[in-house]
């Protein structure tokens, strides 16, 4: 089950990617058991621990880590962000 991940602004810098195709591993169904999949790849992708200020949208909705993901979505990790 293959979807389309997207990373934006301080996290596309950390992780040296705006984007990539990824195939969810057997049990990952979730926006936050995806992020602890991608930050158990260690070093920058750490940046995606859970804990740390980051928000996630499916198919450019809002999303909490409990949100289901399937095949063919969109999810994308983004910093919070402030104006002023």
């Amino acid at each position: 089950m293959s979807v389309t991940i997207l990373y934006f602004a301080s996290l596309r810098e950390a992780l040296g990617r705006s984007e990539e195709h990824f195939d969810l591993p057997p049990g990952v169904a979730t926006v936050g058991a995806l992020r602890e999949s991608l930050c158990a790849r260690g070093g920058d992708w750490t940046a995606l621990a859970p804990g740390k200020a980051v928000r996630a949208a499916v198919n450019q909705e809002l999303a909490q880590a409990a949100v289901s993901i399937k095949a063919g979505d969109e999810i994308a990790f983004f910093p919070p962000v402030t104006g002023g």
